[in-house]
Parts: structure tokens; C-alpha cells; sequence
């Protein structure tokens, strides 16, 4: 049953020419293989789950974003039940298997699709799999592990009409292929967990790669972070729009380490597709100041230092998502469980950040009012004349805070395993 096809024409690879030109033969090098990866001594615990890593890539610091997903994957559950087959969970890219893993023993997941391309890795996968039962008290499987590329799966279910409740798809780079076969692998309503890490995209330096794979020129901002998650909310919309589905963000993680963009998504059907929070951010170099432009506006994009005038301090990048980055709903159901599971705290034993308090950040991050981008609170101590003390600012922003002229929200410390979007918001 979960064999993949073989027979359809777009799952084969290209066929060589049989008569190929002499003067076009191309020299190949032997490619060296990669070693079977087999369970070692090296054993890891998130959350009371144990698992080994081997020598596979594994990266501690992602455990925040595991525990996102698996928050999400047992709301699902309770919400939904997932359907009549109960929750199905595709992991595309599962590495050691640890996220496959932790969607069973944790996220209520009946069944768990751990597929990896290195084949490799299947010793090791299997290993830590193996810490739950492969099969139901009914005698139906609960995991199995392949070993394709992950297009190829994403567009085999698609073809076979075997759709999942939640698509985790953890892709390396700025590699946006999985965006549309990842929703056509998604259900009606169901939730797909995409992944970005080109920093360098992000932040402005590779335009051009940028615009390849998310259709967005991205220029350098001081708040790159938050462009980051943008660019990749924007991409998906681009994708969903064109095979008539619609995408809602729930939340937007970003993590310092790599740097990391994932974000969830709920994918739903719907042609009559709403753009206007897919547009145009600007920013000035001269003043800092940040504005959101739609598609109508183009002709009209300015600062107002410059009293309107076309100015070559103010840089656009785009299209990108300008809407929330998170659904303030969802994140209180998320943080109402995590409490209930005794995750919302860090409890000094390794296990990651206070959740609780990024929850909470999200929350306010939510707010549809607040603008694009934010001003970090060094810059604003640049500028602070001498003999003023910083601390001395803080009751007026409070109130100001109130009338929601301007809005402080907290920076949290480089230390920690987050990054939060937004520190000091503009006026909206």
C-alpha cells in the first residue's frame, strides 16, 4: 500500500539520449558513497523522548520548532480526530527520525510517514522508530520508513489521492521546489510545516536567488528576521494561488541558529484568492522609516523625509506576505497545552526555551494593526542625546503604549534559543 509508483512519466528521471553527440560526452567523476548511519552512544532526550542521532545532522537548537509542531499536530487531533483515518502525518525530510518519532509518542499521530533520500540513514531511522509499536491494537501500521526524494513522495500522494492532516517538510537552504507538491499532499483544512534557512536571502545579499525561489527582490533592512519569514509566507501564497488553494499562517518561528524560517500553515481550497496582504515593504536607509505598499500603490512609494519626493535612501523589497504573522487564537490554544503538558516553562534540564514566553511574544506579534518591520532598541540608544538615560523613556512609552501610538515589545536575550520579530514597533 505504500509502495510509491514507479509508472508515472513525471516520477522518472529524464531519459539519456541514445546517440549522444561525441563532442558533447561530459566527463563524470566517481561519486564517493556515503556511509550507512547506524545507532551509536550519541542518545538524545527531548521532552521525556529518547532517540539516538548516529552521526546524521541534528541540531539541539531546533528542538523549539519540533515542539511547535507537535503542539500543532495534537491540536489537530483533538480538534479534527483527523478524519476518518485518524491524524496522518507526513514527515518528508525526517533525518533521524526524531520529529517522526516524537508525532507519535507525542502528537497523537495514528499513522507517520518517516521518509529520508539517504537511504543510508534507514538503520538509524528504523532504530528510533522502533520505540513504537509498528502496528495498532487493530493490526494497522502506525509508521513506515522509504527512501525517495521528497518531490517525489509529495507528488505520489498527490497522484494516488492519499492525502495527510499535517506535511512537515524541513528542507535545508532556500530549495522552495516542496512549497507546491507539499500543499497537494495536504488535506482540505490541513496543516503543512514548511522550512527555510538561506539567510543570506533573507538579509538582502542574494536578490536574485531570492526572487528564483520565493518571487520576491528582497533588499537589505536591519529587521531582516522578520523579512525572512516574509519571503517564505509569500512564496507559499504564490504557490497555493496558483493551484487554487489558499494559505493561512498560524505562526512564524524564526531561531538565530543557521538561521532557521519555519512556519505552519493551513491550507484551504478557494480560487477567489485575497491579495491584499501580499505586497511591497519599504524602507528608508536615511530615517528607518518602514511603510507597506500594495500592488496599486507602486507609483507612490516614497518617505516622508523626503516630503514625498522619489529618494534613493528608500529601498523595496517584494512581493512579499505583509498580513500577521500569527493566528492569536491558535497560539493560545498552543500555549492552554502546553501548560497542561508542563512544557510552557523551561525547567533547567535542557529541554529548550520558555515556551511561555515565546507563545506570549507571538500573541502580541499578532495584532493586524501593526505595521511592517520594527526599530531595534540599540538604534534607539544611538540616537539618544548624551545625558539622557534610556530608562527614563520607559514610562512615556507605556503610555503611549496604551493610546497605541507606539508599542514596546520585549527583546529577547541573544542567548536564548529564539529570536522574537519584533522589539520596538512603529506607530501604527
Amino acid at each position: 500500500m505504500f509502495a510509491l509508483s514507479s509508472v508515472h512519466p513525471i516520477l522518472l528521471p529524464h531519459p539519456l539520449n541514445p546517440n549522444p553527440s561525441p563532442r558533447r560526452i561530459r566527463r563524470t567523476r566517481t561519486r564517493t558513497r556515503r556511509r550507512t548511519l547506524t545507532p551509536t552512544s550519541s542518545r538524545e532526550a527531548e521532552r521525556g523522548v529518547e532517540f539516538e542521532t548516529g552521526d546524521s545532522f541534528f541540531r539541539r537548537e531546533s528542538a523549539v520548532g519540533r515542539d511547535l509542531g507537535v503542539l500543532s499536530a495534537s491540536l489537530l487531533r483533538r480538534c479534527c480526530g483527523g478524519g476518518g483515518g485518524g491524524l496522518r502525518v507526513l514527515d518528508a525530510m525526517c533525518g533521524c527520525g526524531v520529529r517522526a518519532l516524537r508525532y507519535l509518542a507525542q502528537g497523537g499521530a495514528d499513522f507517520v510517514w518517516a521518509n529520508d533520500a539517504f537511504e543510508g540513514s534507514r538503520p538509524l531511522v528504523l532504530a528510533n522508530l522502533a520505540r513504537e509499536p509498528r502496528f495498532s491494537t487493530l493490526g494497522e501500521r502506525r509508521w513506515v520508513v522509504t527512501h525517495f526524494g521528497a518531490n517525489r513522495v509529495l507528488a505520489d500522494c498527490y497522484l494516488r489521492r492519499e492525502f495527510f492532516d499535517l506535511v512537515d517538510v524541513d528542507s535545508f537552504g532556500s530549495d522552495s521546489s516542496f512549497l507546491r507538491s507539499g500543499i497537494a499532499a495536504v488535506k482540505i483544512g490541513g496543516l503543512l510545516y514548511v522550512t527555510s534557512t538561506c539567510g543570506r536571502s533573507s538579509g538582502g545579499h542574494r536578490p536574485r536567488c531570492s526572487l528564483a525561489s520565493y518571487g520576491a527582490y528582497v533588499r537589505p533592512v536591519p529587521y531582516s528576521n522578520e523579512i525572512g519569514l516574509r519571503m517564505l509566507l509569500g512564496g507559499a501564497l504564490r504557490e497555493a494561488a496558483a493551484v487554487g488553494f489558499q494559505i493561512t499562517p498560524l505562526f512564524s518561528y524564526y531561531s538565530y541558529h543557521a538561521p532557521v524560517f519555519r512556519v505552519m500553515l493551513q491550507v484551504s481550497r478557494g480560487k477567489d484568492h485575497d491579495f491584499s496582504h501580499y505586497g511591497f515593504i519599504s524602507y528608508c536607509k536615511l530615517c528607518g522609516h518602514s511603510q507597506t505598499y500594495s500592488w496599486d500603490e507602486l507609483g507612490q512609494i516614497s518617505c516622508p523625509c523626503r516630503n514625498g519626493e522619489v529618494s534613493s535612501s528608500v529601498v523595496v523589497s517584494g512581493p512579499l506576505w505583509t498580513g500577521p504573522l500569527h493566528d492569536a487564537a491558535y497560539l493560545s490554544d498552543m500555549l492552554r497545552l502546553a501548560t497542561e503538558w508542563g512544557w510552557a516553562y523551561t525547567d533547567g534540564k535542557g529541554n529548550g526555551v520558555d515556551l511561555e514566553k515565546l507563545l506570549n511574544l507571538m500573541i502580541e506579534e499578532s495584532d493586524p494593526l501593526l505595521p511592517s518591520g520594527y526599530i531595534k532598541l540599540d538604534e534607539v540608544c544611538l540616537n539618544v542625546p548624551m545625558g539622557i538615560n534610556l530608562t527614563s523613556l520607559l514610562s512615556p512609552i507605556d503610555r503611549l503604549q496604551a493610546e497605541r501610538e507606539l508599542i514596546l515589545l520585549p527583546s529577547p536575550p541573544s542567548s536564548t534559543a529564539y529570536e522574537g520579530c519584533a522589539t520596538l514597533l512603529r506607530r501604527t
